[in-house]
């Protein structure tokens, strides 16, 4: 049952980091384990994605309903997979300098060998994806966040 939340302020504007968070097809090219990205369904509000997580010998897909509540809430919903359960939302409020980022992730595998494999590097793999999002908003950004708001093509 690892859970994770943290808070950050950064330099870019909460529809930058929602258009970064909102582009799950992107996830393989910068997010740490994360092997593969498939979305099943999308419109303007939500979508279907399935995401393929690879760690050592392990490889699972699981699917999610991610509900984007533009600009400033992005929550995934479990729907099928290697997991008991999943809760995992990220928030951005705008401040005077950039955004606050929150964000939480709450879950369970089902196979207790899973569990005890993630639960060693649990919290060091979440900081490492939570920094992984914010190296992807510098690249698509630049360093002072001062880039025109659009959505990553």
């Amino acid at each position: 049952m690892p859970t994770h939340a943290e808070k950050r302020l950064l330099r870019y504007t909460p529809e930058q980091m929602f258009a970064l968070v909102a582009d799950v097809k992107r996830y393989p090219e910068f997010l740490p384990w994360c092997v593969g990205a498939r979305i099943i369904s999308a419109s303007e509000t939500a979508l279907v994605a399935d995401l393929s997580i690879g760690f050592k010998l392990f490889r699972e897909t699981f699917r999610s309903e991610v509900t984007l509540e533009r600009p400033g809430h992005v929550h995934v919903r479990y729907l099928d997979g290697p997991f008991k359960y999943l809760n995992n939302h990220w928030r951005f409020t705008a401040t005077p300098s950039g955004t606050e980022l929150d964000f939480f992730v709450d879950f369970e595998f089902r196979s207790a060998l899973l569990q005890a494999v993630i639960g060693t590097v649990f919290n060091e793999a979440v900081r490492m994806m939570v920094r992984a999002f914010e190296r992807r908003a510098m690249q698509l950004y630049g360093r002072s966040g001062t880039a025109a708001a659009a959505a990553p093509a």
